[in-house]
């Protein structure tokens, strides 16, 4: 996505700062309706991935498993991580350790259902 005027500036990565960058146009849409809906929790998610995007994993922030915990890109499968920035609204990104780039897949306000736990 090239920036046009009135697109916001991205801050170039510092040091051993992760790119960030969007896989789909969707993940841009959503993203801006997270900016918009709760931009402290969208900022502390960008800070995360932009300098670890493999914390130790806690409630709100996972490595999915199984087929949902891997992304191809360019042929390359890489790891699919989750972060919970509200109850429902979630960030999806891949991690390219050969580009040091994080790209974010989709970025939502609503909980996508296919990554629901079943119970029984």
């Amino acid at each position: 996505m090239t920036p046009k005027r009135n697109d916001r500036v991205a801050q170039p990565p510092v040091g051993e700062e992760w790119e960030i960058r969007f896989g789909t146009n969707d993940a841009a849409k959503g993203w801006d309706e997270l900016c918009q809906q709760v931009p402290t929790n969208t900022r502390a998610a960008w800070d995360q991935m932009r300098v670890n995007p493999r914390p130790a994993e806690d409630i709100r922030h996972t490595r999915l498993r199984g087929e949902m915990g891997v992304k191809m890109r360019g042929g390359v499968a890489m790891e699919l991580w989750q972060i919970e920035v509200t109850s429902g609204g979630r960030i999806f990104y891949s991690i390219d350790d050969k580009a040091h780039t994080v790209w974010v897949e989709l970025a939502t306000m609503s909980h996508p259902k296919k990554t629901e736990k079943k119970r029984h």
